[in-house]
């Protein structure tokens, strides 16, 4: 378990956390304005977790916390004590990604990859709900991610071959 100090800003409301992170326990001290993404890109160094539009429109926040997507811009830190974060960083397994993460490589679903953390996030959340979805049912729960690179067509794709892998789950 690692503890991490505060911020130590004056006059600012702080309260312990604990969470785990990628299965990590993790003990920290949070201002109670902390947002969960500025916690994890700022505080453990867990980058991955970009940060496009501050105001939950574009999906590229997105994390999970106990499965659940949720917009890591916007929900403050201390909302997620006592649950268990995963972010991109967590997937990969003993060096191999995750079948999703290598079906957004294999067919393309990425370009510059700014989006492509919080699409795969929000795809291991559809996939979890629902282990076989049409393209149809895919691109309706993946309209909350923009992407301004990629057609979409090479996303729906990357995650449809994630299905037929069994990267679902």
């Amino acid at each position: 378990m690692s503890t991490i100090a505060g911020n130590g800003h004056k006059g600012r409301s702080s309260v312990p956390i604990s969470l785990s992170v990628n299965g990590d326990a993790t003990e920290l001290e949070v201002d109670t304005r902390d947002t969960l993404a500025w916690v994890l890109r700022e505080r453990l160094g867990l980058t991955g977790t970009k940060i496009g539009c501050d105001v939950q429109v574009c999906g590229a926040c997105a994390v999970l916390a106990d499965g659940e997507v949720v917009s890591a811009c916007t929900v403050l830190a201390w909302q997620v004590a006592n649950r268990a974060v995963t972010t991109i960083e967590g997937l990969a397994q003993g060096g191999e990604l995750h079948p999703v993460q290598r079906s957004f490589i294999e067919h393309g679903g990425l370009q510059c990859g700014f989006c492509t953390p919080g699409m795969v996030m929000t795809t291991l959340a559809l996939l979890d709900e629902n282990p076989s979805p049409t393209a149809t049912e895919i691109r309706q729960y993946l309209a909350g991610n923009l992407c301004r690179c990629t057609g979409y067509q090479s996303i729906v794709s990357s995650v449809l071959d994630a299905v037929a892998e069994g990267g679902g789950g």
